[in-house]
């Protein structure tokens, strides 16, 4: 059996709960790297990362490099003497640094690679309404998700999952799967399955300004699909158009009601303490919502205090 000797890479919640398993199961974490800490609230105060704080918690030696390539940096990684690295939502790693252990670099992807390569692979399986998803461990090398397959297993989307609900499922049987691929490293009984080479997968885009806005005038359930993958965050966003101005909302939760009706696309209707916004096959019914300057609020909570006029539409 080998000894191990793992450095773990990783910054947001997702990847605390792959560290959290690892220490709890006693192996030898000689130092993580995480991200350097960043500005956050209206304060502007330095925010340690997720996976610094837990770090600490344990009193793990933290490195936080704002450049992978730099000479000190690297000299410091020798001097950890590392023989596994473990990467969980980290971002690209320079050659000098995937390639230095002897039992190399593996990374946890939110994925059943070779779909859904890329930076948002939980937002877009909800997104693009799989019924299914999992996740993958591989060996890295020098381009993006494209490394030799270690492990997978499946995970069922349900009908009514957020892409926040999926990335708590993940979490948890990634963290799980990362146990088992440490294992069979450990055991040195590792058989890796090369990727396809070609390019007919589906890709996980960044999420950005303009794949984020509902269109009113797609599909039913191809709105919901957008506003659950999208929720809690970045968040769904359109304009609401309401008493002669518009200003930009964001939608968090909703359902699909598949009804015929004559309303012209995007028309609100207040109804029953409800609010829905007519689509080409029925309704969305708006479930919670933000205006500019306010917090969150759900529906019936929101119509207690504000006025939807009779010319409001979703844009």
């Amino acid at each position: 059996m080998r000894d191990l000797r793992i450095l773990f890479m990783g910054t947001p919640d997702f990847a605390v709960e792959t560290l959290k398993a690892i220490i709890e199961n006693k192996y030898h974490v000689v130092g993580v790297i995480t991200a350097p800490d960043r500005p956050a609230g209206r304060g502007r105060k330095l925010k340690a990362s997720a996976v610094k704080e837990y770090a600490l918690s344990k009193n793990l030696k933290v490195l936080q490099p704002t450049n992978l390539k730099d000479e000190d940096f690297i000299e410091e990684l020798r001097a950890l003497e590392a023989n596994l690295n473990i990467v969980v939502a980290f971002r690209m790693l320079p050659k000098v640094v995937w390639d230095m252990p002897e039992y190399g670099t593996f990374n946890l992807h939110a994925s059943l690679l070779p779909d859904y390569r890329g930076a948002a692979p939980i937002n877009w399986a909800v997104i693009n309404g799989e019924q299914k998803t999992g996740i993958t461990t591989f060996f890295i090398d020098e381009k993006i998700d494209t490394g030799h397959l270690i492990f997978q297993k499946e995970v069922e989307i349900k009908n009514d999952d957020t892409a926040g609900i999926l990335h708590d499922t993940l979490m948890k049987k990634g963290a799980d799967l990362v146990l088992d691929t440490i294992k069979a490293i450990e055991n040195d009984s590792v058989t890796v399955i090369p990727q396809p080479k070609d390019s007919t997968f589906k890709t996980a885009y960044k999420l950005n300004r303009e794949n984020t806005k509902i269109n009113w005038e797609d599909d039913l359930h191809t709105i919901h699909n957008l506003i659950r993958g999208l929720s809690p965050y970045p968040t769904a966003w359109c304009e609401l158009y309401n008493k002669g101005a518009s200003e930009n909302i964001k939608i968090y939760d909703a359902r699909p009601i598949e009804e015929a009706h004559t309303y012209d696309i995007g028309k609100i209707i207040i109804e029953d303490s409800t609010i829905k916004v007519a689509v080409k096959n029925g309704y969305i019914v708006l479930k919670k919502l933000q205006l500019p300057g306010k917090k969150a609020m759900e529906s019936q909570a929101l119509l207690n205090g504000y006025v939807f006029y009779r010319d409001a539409k979703m844009c």
